[in-house]
């Protein structure tokens, strides 16, 4: 178990530009500060992903990612508080409302509202938190802490410890604006 000391230590960790592994519902996932552009960088170089494929942000509840929905029409946003918290990943658009080491070439975001609770009380401490899978590009997510470390040996600020969420799968993306479904669970 972990305890909201550690939580609040990851939390720190991220708030001061570090970038931290932690479990998700199906996969361990790296994170940072989406508004460090710094703290992204290093994390897109740990994973020699390129910007231009842009991330996932994750968050605790639909209303940390108001400053996206807000002006949305009606029944965009009743789609989503209708799948979060959830195994649901939307792309949304992002009005050029975030930066773009986040949406790399696109015009949209992928968004997502956890329910596994360790992410939920990060994102609750930190707001919107970058989560992409803890690999580098091209070999399986890890499925394991032991598998992070040895991805990423003493490369992360923080490794917080906990169980993953039971799914097998990562999430399905789906596009906002269709309902058309990117990447299946």
């Amino acid at each position: 178990m972990v305890s909201r000391w550690q939580v609040q230590q990851a939390a720190r960790v991220v708030r001061e530009g570090g970038v931290i592994a932690y479990p998700t519902e199906a996969v361990w996932g790296l994170g940072c500060d989406p508004w460090n552009e710094l703290a992204v960088d290093r994390l897109l170089a740990l994973k020699e992903r390129p910007m231009d494929k842009g991330l996932i942000l994750v968050a605790n509840d639909i209303q940390q990612f108001d400053f996206l929905l807000d002006d949305l029409p009606d029944v965009w946003q009743e789609r989503l508080a209708s799948t979060w918290p959830g195994p649901n990943t939307w792309l949304v658009p992002h009005q050029d409302r975030l930066p773009q080491w986040i949406t790399g070439r696109h015009s949209s975001v992928a968004l997502r509202v956890s329910d596994h609770p360790l992410v939920r009380q990060l994102c609750a401490l930190t707001g919107p938190l970058v989560s992409t899978s803890a690999n580098p590009a091209g070999r399986p997510a890890a499925r394991t802490r032991l598998r992070v470390e040895q991805y990423f040996p003493r490369q992360l600020d923080k490794v917080l410890g906990g169980a993953l969420g039971g799914r097998k799968n990562p999430s399905v993306i789906r596009d906002l604006r269709t309902a058309e479904v990117i990447r299946p669970a």
